[in-house]
């Protein structure tokens, strides 16, 4: 009966010499970075913006996301533990991101940076709205190569046979859903940019990426275990949670965005 499941076995390493492994987590990580780096320069230079700003832009996004992701998986799941054990918060190699928790920490971040660099702040979410989609691409494939984030036991025969976790039943393979909706998400966003007046329009395609990517996860949430003990005593999962006011947001954005475009045409 196993045969027809898919046996899921690799090494959280890409190679190892010595005390040196790079893991296949870290590499995609840097992966999505180094995308939305060159995304956004050619970005910039389509639109004639200077590129001065975005190594500093790259900066307060990577600081931004992973300071968010770390103390959001610390306050929002485990928060009793680190709130006794301050200093484990600083131990990010031992585990524990939250992509909420990455939204909210990049907002904050690109909010100083807007205001340090006086940048159109819609203008510049719009565009990193494409760069966002597409690293939960590269992040949940790291999730895949390591095991984890697994998703609920299933019959379906696309189901991985996690054996690097020691089980002999089948999953939802939910870290590849996430992955290919990330992905379909990312170049839809791409295609409206370079192929229809959604950039003029001002907060749409962030809009659109925010209640896209969340009510996405909202739904995947269901193929997915929960990752701590108290979840399972909740009518929703903290990820399902989590994401209603970003979903909340993205329809925010959208309506103002049409209401604006809808005002610029009556003037």
């Amino acid at each position: 009966m196993n045969l027809a499941y898919i046996h899921w076995h690799p090494s959280p390493e890409i190679f190892s010499i010595g005390a040196f492994g790079p893991r296949w987590y870290g590499v995609l990580f840097a992966i999505a970075f180094v995308v939305g780096y060159y995304l956004m320069k050619h970005i910039f230079k389509r639109e004639g913006v200077k590129l001065d700003y975005i190594d500093n832009l790259l900066l307060y996004f990577f600081i931004g996301t992973i300071v968010g992701a770390r103390l959001g998986h610390c306050l929002f799941y485990e928060p009793q533990f680190y709130l006794s054990h301050p200093l484990q918060i600083l131990k990010i190699w031992e585990g524990g991101l939250a992509s909420h928790g990455a939204g909210i920490g990049l907002f904050i971040a690109l909010g100083l940076f807007v205001h340090k660099y006086k940048v159109d702040t819609l203008w510049l979410f719009d565009r990193l709205a494409i760069m966002i989609a597409l690293s939960g691409f590269f992040i949940r494939m790291g999730n895949l190569m390591n095991s984890e984030i697994v998703g609920c036991p299933t019959t379906q025969p696309w189901g991985f046979i996690f054996e690097n976790n020691g089980e002999d039943f089948a999953r939802h393979p939910s870290q590849l859903y996430e992955a290919l909706g990330y992905l379909a998400m990312g170049l839809t966003l791409l295609w409206m940019y370079f192929k229809t007046d959604a950039p003029k329009r001002k907060g749409l395609i962030f809009g659109l990426a925010m209640a896209l990517i969340f009510a996405f996860r909202f739904f995947i949430e269901f193929t997915k275990e929960t990752q701590v003990e108290f979840e399972k005593s909740m009518m929703l999962d903290m990820g399902q949670w989590l994401s209603i006011p970003f979903v909340i947001l993205g329809l925010t954005f959208i309506v103002l965005s049409i209401i604006r475009n809808k005002n610029a045409k009556e003037v």
